[in-house]
């Protein structure tokens, strides 16, 4: 059965993933996701803001896609979600997982650190940052897992796949590298490492050399290098 009825589409504004990904949102799966979301916001502290749940599709059309980051879930204290894997807003303090990936930007290409963690500017270069569960409770990570959002954004990860192609994925962690049963290696690159996260960071994130090797290769089939710094 089919549900022709979703109110949270309507914050997906990108015209290209809206067209993609439309019939997600007449499945029963979305209705009964978009269900359990309602009920939560209404008592509970949900993040991100229901204009930012997509963000990273909304800053990052699909034609304009050329990398591919996959995160878990959004964070989950005040201030810090806003919609981009990874990422916080401009003023807000970095979580380590963030900081650690600039210490490898800055190891791996010699550019200088940033105090923002906003990846605004990078997602707008092609980076599609894109947690795989889109919405969390405030304070208990992985809340919404297992509500429907995996489905959604497999299928993201999948019409990517399909529709594109020389794409860079980058998978850090075990969680990201779950879905790489969803990624065309005939067609697309997919670098692996462990998590930014400081339990794992110094298990082979620090050295893996991802964005010099995301460069080379976009260089290599004549698309234009990322500018990993932020000014």
């Amino acid at each position: 059965m089919k549900y022709s009825k979703s109110l949270l589409k309507q914050y997906l504004t990108d015209a290209s993933w809206s067209k993609q990904l439309q019939d997600e949102f007449n499945q029963e799966y979305f209705s009964r996701l978009e269900t359990f979301l309602s009920r939560e916001r209404n008592v509970k502290t949900i993040f991100p803001r229901e204009e930012l749940v997509f963000a990273a599709l909304n800053t990052t059309p699909l034609s304009e896609v050329k990398v591919v980051i996959l995160g878990q879930d959004p964070y989950h204290k005040a201030g810090q979600a806003n919609g981009l894997a990874f990422s916080v807003p401009s003023g807000i303090k970095m979580p380590p997982s963030l900081r650690n990936i600039f210490k490898e930007i800055q190891y791996d290409l010699g550019v200088s650190s940033t105090t923002s963690g906003d990846l605004t500017r990078i997602a707008k270069q092609g980076v599609l940052l894109l947690n795989t569960c889109l919405t969390v409770e405030e304070g208990k990570a992985g809340a919404h897992a297992k509500k429907g959002w995996e489905r959604f954004t497999d299928k993201t990860i999948e019409l990517l796949s399909e529709n594109r192609e020389n794409l860079v994925f980058l998978l850090w962690g075990n969680h990201a590298r779950g879905k790489r049963n969803l990624i065309d290696t005939e067609k697309h690159v997919v670098f692996e490492a462990p998590h930014p996260s400081p339990l794992s960071a110094y298990s082979g994130f620090f050295g893996c050399k991802h964005f010099s090797k995301t460069n080379t290769y976009l260089t290599q089939i004549g698309e234009d290098e990322i500018d990993w710094a932020l000014s």
